[in-house]
This record gives structure tokens, C-alpha cells and sequence, in this order.
């Protein structure tokens, strides 16, 4: 995996976070859970994507290709249903041409690291 892509995935990851964060905060939350909860799912994110390194090495590309589709299904239907509705609460219209123009730069972003 590329040094693109992990930057592609980090920078996706980051208006998720802070709009989970920022929910758990409005929800009560102190600033300890939320680190804490944030910590254990970098860790457990570590650990799976090492496991899943160390499991599929040599797996077949339509094997890889299928888990591919699946991560990025549930990816866009977590966006989907509750990220868009909350950025329209705040930009309206303008929601479409920012997820547009995020879509852009992860495709450029692809391109560019090979």
C-alpha cells in the first residue's frame, strides 16, 4: 500500500472523527472517553490490518477485490446515511459540490500514487 493512499484514507477519516467526537461530546461524553474510545479503535484498527496483511498474503486478486467492494459499500452507506444528513443541516446546497469535489481529490489521489 502506497504512502498516497494511507494519506488518502487518514485525511477521509478525519471530518468522521471530529463529527463522532464532537456527537459523543454534545452527548455527554467527557474528553477522556472520547480519546480513550479513539485510542482502542486506532489499536484495534493496527491490529486488524496487520492481521489482514498476515492472512491474505498471497490471496487471490478476486478474493481481495470482493473485500475491497464490501469496505468501501459500507463506507459510502455510513456516509450516506449519517454523515450527508448532518453537513446539509449546515452547508444545504452546497453539500453536493463539497462531496463531489472530495470524491475528485481521492481519485486524484489514487492516480497519483500509481
Amino acid at each position: 500500500m502506497g504512502v498516497v493512499t494511507v494519506a488518502a484514507v487518514f485525511i477521509s477519516n478525519v471530518p468522521e472523527g471530529l463529527s463522532s467526537a464532537a456527537g459523543m461530546r454534545n452527548a455527554g461524553r467527557s474528553t477522556r472517553y472520547v480519546f480513550g474510545l479513539w485510542t482502542a479503535i486506532a489499536v484495534i484498527s493496527a491490529l486488524a490490518a496487520v492481521a489482514g496483511n498476515t492472512l491474505l498474503d498471497g490471496a487471490p486478486a478476486a478474493v481481495l477485490a470482493a473485500i475491497t467492494a464490501l469496505a468501501a459499500g459500507a463506507i459510502l452507506s455510513m456516509v450516506a446515511d449519517t454523515m450527508i444528513p448532518e453537513a446539509f443541516e449546515d452547508a444545504h446546497l452546497l453539500i453536493g459540490l463539497i462531496t463531489v469535489a472530495g470524491f475528485l481529490v481521492a481519485f486524484s489521489l489514487s492516480q497519483a500514487g500509481g
